[in-house]
């Protein structure tokens, strides 16, 4: 999924302030990671953003690095022989990791791409709608307003206020704003805003129910959590490799469900579905290796594992916050609603960008800001290599910077 909201560093950010010594690089496994230097971080980095760009491992790099130098050294060869066959391979371990069929899974290079993949091959006309919700990432919507400008397509937006927990509220107002004319229903797994685990099983159902296919951008929940396409019982289900998949940028999934057909017909399937055809062209071919070593990788440690971990450091995030002046919570507490990702307010006089960069520059802790459409304010991104006292340095940053 792209990066549009994403705040850059300033240079100055990466410089330590004299009366803040940057810790030292760990001497053990952080988190769950297997090996001590498994992640690459600067010394003395918090970083909390991984649902924005997540950090690659070590075993991942090698493989990718490995994979080109092997390209490298005959490449007609390797493209179109060992490595085309060993990309049909990770099709099919990316599908296994989310519940599917190789024939129901296709290689992408991001959320984005999916998603447009999608809406382009719907062959969406003049008067069918689409129904969304305002809290959708850019990735994720901009599909929709592309076939609303160029087909007359019409858009519904379902609202999702910051700090709303309510499933079943949220999908009645789905359920309220169907129309005979509505062909699609689509909606996140996870909230990009406030980190809301969705009631996606039911919004699925219901759009069933409606005759809508069903589209879920799962962009901040594959390898955050356990996800199964069947359980959920989606039509579409998009995501990115790059951020809890912790596998290569410019690596994604699309999941066509078998039921739905040809429903979604874009052009780079017209000559199959295979992560090399005619229609979808070459593509990054070590990043996509490597994406089954990123399986592999959360699958020594086991996905149930780290949904655990990663919800119980959020629960450190939300218990310790509850201290912490001049901030609110809008993400859910600890309970079906919850994910690895937890958004706070800041007061006016407070901005978010400006808190950001003193985070950064002082302290050395990585968060995301919010986009401004939404709130200002910051949400944070726990995962497997994160640990209690990276919580406990972005507490102690906040209060120095808040208080």
């Amino acid at each position: 999924m792209s990066l549009l909201s994403a705040v850059p560093l300033s240079a100055a950010a990466w410089r330590m302030e004299p009366d803040r010594p940057m810790r030292q690089p760990p001497d053990r496994p952080r988190g769950l990671a297997p090996r001590a230097d498994d992640f690459l971080f600067a010394p003395g980095v918090v970083y909390l953003q991984t649902g924005s760009l997540g950090p690659t491992p070590r075993p991942v790099m090698d493989r990718v690095i490995a994979a080109w130098r092997e390209l490298e050294q005959n490449p007609v060869y390797y493209a179109y022989g060992p490595h085309e066959q060993a990309m049909e391979e990770t099709r099919a371990k990316v599908a296994a990791f989310v519940g599917c069929g190789r024939d129901e899974l296709l290689v992408t290079r991001s959320t984005t791409e999916g998603m447009n993949w999608v809406a382009q091959g719907l062959g969406l006309k003049a008067g069918d709608r689409v129904l969304t919700t305002d809290q959708e990432h850019p990735g994720g919507c901009v599909c929709w307003d592309y076939v609303a400008r160029k087909h007359g397509v019409a858009l519904d937006v379902v609202p999702i206020r910051p700090g709303e927990h309510d499933a079943r509220a949220i999908v009645d107002r789905f359920a309220s704003a169907i129309t005979p004319r509505t062909r699609v229903m689509s909606f996140s797994h996870l909230l990009t805003s406030t980190g809301l685990r969705m009631p996606v099983a039911l919004l699925c159902a219901l759009a069933r129910e409606r005759g809508c296919l069903s589209v879920v951008d799962g962009a901040q929940a594959v390898g955050a959590i356990a996800v199964d396409v069947k359980a959920l019982g989606c039509d579409v289900y998009v995501a990115s490799g790059h951020k809890w998949l912790l596998a290569p940028a410019g690596t994604g999934l699309l999941y066509l469900s078998g039921a739905i057909g040809n429903a979604v017909d874009p052009i780079p399937l017209q000559a199959g579905r295979a992560v090399y055809s005619a229609s979808s062209g070459v593509t990054n071919i070590p990043g996509v290796l490597a994406m089954a070593t990123a399986v592999d990788y959360l699958n020594a440690i086991g996905i149930g594992a780290i949904e655990r971990y990663n919800l119980a450091l959020r629960q450190r995030v939300f218990t310790a916050l509850q201290g912490v002046p001049r901030l609110r919570i809008v993400s859910s507490p600890d309970g079906p609603a919850a994910s690895p990702m937890l958004s706070y307010v800041l007061p006016d006089a407070v901005k978010s960008e400006d808190l950001y960069e003193r985070l950064s520059r002082r302290h050395h802790v990585v968060v995301k800001v919010v986009p401004s459409q939404w709130f200002n304010g910051h949400r944070i991104s726990t995962h497997l290599f994160n640990t209690p006292e990276d919580v406990d340095a972005l507490v102690n940053a906040l209060r120095a910077e808040l208080t």
